[in-house]
């Protein structure tokens, strides 16, 4: 007879997950950044992720910028960590990624192999473009630095539970709850492309798109985001209704992806459900008319991503 697995240590009912806010992906003015983040410094965040992790072309922010709104957000009580780029091809961006990962103020998280590598010995987190997708890959991260990881967007719960019940104990877990999901990186730009101009002379038309450029299907399905790089799902993903079992299986933190209307009433949501002031599912069914096309959730459950399963 098989002997049961045993439960899961964090699962308790009064397990309290923290909120952190990802970095912004999409390309805004130095302005809106800046108001943006001053927003924040007043939300009820507790973690907060900062830098360009698409474009290095993306430069009306630059580090010095980043490292000057990381300490404001420190001195309102955030925990700050630096994000690097997911996808790097030319030796000026991995001189920014070591600058990134030289600097000791801040934690970094890896969005590459390359960022891990020049982090390893040293405290680091990772993304979820980072394929972590078993156990046996944590527990080798782990052993080079590792304190929290975020789970692949389009992993399930049941291969999370299988994951909790194996990683090392002093690693964090996260989970994005709230965004557009990443989907894939190229070495192409498609919005510049969609503007018919080269990548290398792209005059930052990312920027006319403040959440992303929606791509329909030849029936008109919004299906899919153009942002830059990145292709992203038109739908928002949306697990808030999906708290209490995030409790039961000791997810320590969920991530919100920013965009760019709304932001203030998101994060509150969230706030309100991880505080028990508002039942997880009634705040869930109040974000989903807060997103730019609509929820989705079906890689937590095993199904296509883009199944809403809760209306």
């Amino acid at each position: 007879m098989n002997n049961p697995q045993p439960p899961i240590a964090a699962a308790q009912s009064g397990h309290r997950p923290r909120l952190s806010l990802g970095p912004i992906t999409y390309y805004w003015p130095k302005e809106q950044v800046d108001a943006f983040y001053a927003m924040v410094a007043e939300a009820p965040v507790d973690i907060v992720y900062l830098g360009e992790t698409i474009c290095s072309k993306r430069n009306q922010v630059r580090h010095e910028d980043w490292l000057a709104i990381a300490e404001r957000l420190t001195e309102h009580g955030k925990e700050v960590v630096l994000s690097t780029l997911t996808l790097l091809e030319a030796e000026s961006e991995l001189k920014r990624l070591r600058t990134i990962c030289e600097q000791t103020q801040f934690m970094v998280e890896a969005n590459d192999m390359g960022a891990v590598h020049l982090l390893a010995s040293r405290p680091f987190a990772i993304g979820p473009s980072v394929n972590c997708y078993n156990d046996r890959t944590l527990g080798v991260l782990a052993k080079q630095g590792l304190k929290r990881w975020a789970l692949p967007v389009e992993l399930t719960r049941e291969t999370l539970e299988q994951m909790q019940r194996a990683k090392p104990a002093d690693v964090e877990t996260e989970v994005m709850a709230y965004g557009r999901l990443p989907l894939a990186y190229s070495a192409r730009c498609f919005t510049a492309r969609h503007k018919h101009l080269p990548k290398d002379d792209c005059r930052d038309v990312c920027m006319e798109y403040p959440d992303g450029l929606v791509v329909n299907t030849q029936d008109d399905q919004q299906f899919l985001v153009l942002n830059g790089i990145q292709t992203q799902s038109a739908h928002t993903v949306n697990l808030l209704a999906e708290l209490p079992a995030m409790r039961a299986l000791g997810v320590d933190i969920l991530r919100i992806s920013p965009q760019s209307q709304q932001m203030d009433q998101v994060i509150e949501l969230f706030h309100q459900a991880l505080s028990d002031a508002v039942d997880p599912a009634e705040a869930s069914s109040q974000l989903n008319a807060l997103m730019p096309v609509g929820p989705c959730d079906g890689y937590w459950h095993g199904e296509a991503g883009m199944v809403a399963t809760v209306a």
